[in-house]
């Protein structure tokens, strides 16, 4: 009480520390017209589109420069390591969810936006915008770390080019702003496998995050677990070069061309780039046919029934609920409670 100088005893301790702590905070400044009438005038799709570019820098930024610190330090230990990137990746998609997921809804990759676009209503005028700024925002990442470790990148190019290889290869400067092959990795079948399950499997975990009727998430603890998902695939099949994403991949892979060489467009790029698409629209069909389950989101009332009340009826009676009793109406055919 000496310290906290309130001379409050008589009301009890933790209403003093209340009052203590309420004298330093902040308070919000009035919300002036002058800004309501500045936030309404501003075109919603490009506040979307801003945020899609952002989020996706906020993503990819912290994974290449994660790969930047461990390669152009010659992969030794104390600059980083397999690990590191994968939580760089992780942690960058968390911050990126937060910071910008409530104006966008969080695409940040081409093969959620048309997935969300097929199976949810987003709609498709607004496909190409999004994927242009997820584009972009890759592209801008890869620009960033460039201009700030050009002297190291261009030292390391050189000596690529002086063992006459290209700098877009496993280990050069192009590598760490997208993915290249290794030497004796040649197989385009297996790699395209490797791809496809890699990108199959995050998209389950994406859908099974968003999924409102799923009790095992919630909205804060949604971004860390999307992330960690990435984490987990870097984690397990980096060293068989995968991508995950293709606004990633595209956006980084034109700045490495741009500086780099033409090259970092190779037969193994169509890989990188265009299998997320199937593979996450693939992931999306299985959750939707097998895991979802669509009367328990409506139980939870987190959805309506298309027909609205009248609809939810009809099926409850078709399905031989509705003879359960008004008290169970809300129940799962296996007895699961959804209320």
């Amino acid at each position: 009480m000496r310290r906290l100088h309130t001379h409050d005893m008589e009301i009890g301790v933790t209403e003093a520390v209340q009052r203590h702590a309420q004298r330093y905070v902040v308070h919000p400044k009035p919300v002036s017209q002058r800004k309501l009438d500045f936030e309404h005038s501003r075109p919603r799709w490009m506040r979307e589109m801003a945020a899609e570019a952002i989020g996706v820098f906020f993503y990819v930024y912290p994974g290449i420069a994660s790969q930047a610190s461990f390669f152009l330090n010659g992969t030794e230990p104390i600059f980083g390591s397999l690990f590191q990137i994968g939580w760089a990746y992780a942690i960058g998609i968390a911050f990126a969810i937060i910071t910008c997921g409530a104006t966008s809804g969080g695409h940040f990759n081409p093969a959620v936006t048309i997935c969300l676009a097929i199976w949810q209503g987003f709609p498709w005028k607004k496909v190409p915008y999004y994927i242009f700024a997820q584009v972009f925002g890759s592209f801008l990442a890869g620009l960033v770390l460039v201009g700030q470790f050009h002297p190291q990148m261009t030292a390391l190019a050189a000596g690529f080019r002086a063992l006459h290889m290209s700098p877009n290869s496993l280990g050069g400067p192009g590598s760490i702003l997208c993915s290249f092959l290794g030497a004796g990795q040649t197989n385009y079948g297996y790699l395209f496998l490797i791809e496809f399950f890699v990108c199959s499997f995050i998209g389950i975990i994406i859908w099974s995050v968003l999924d409102p009727a799923n009790p095992f998430i919630s909205p804060t603890s949604a971004p860390w677990a999307i992330g960690l998902g990435y984490a987990c695939m870097i984690w397990g099949f980096a060293s068989a070069t995968i991508s995950t994403n293709l606004a990633r991949d595209l956006g980084t892979r034109i700045v490495a061309a741009i500086f780099f060489g033409g090259d970092a467009f190779n037969r193994y790029s169509p890989i990188a780039i265009f299998v997320n698409i199937p593979a996450t629209i693939f992931a999306t069909a299985v959750y939707e046919v097998i895991l979802r389950d669509s009367f328990a989101i409506i139980g939870k009332g987190h959805n309506t029934h298309v027909d609205g009340e009248e609809g939810l009826m009809r099926h409850l009676t078709k399905t031989g609920t509705i003879e359960q009793g008004a008290s169970n109406t809300i129940r799962g055919q296996n007895g699961d409670d959804y209320a």
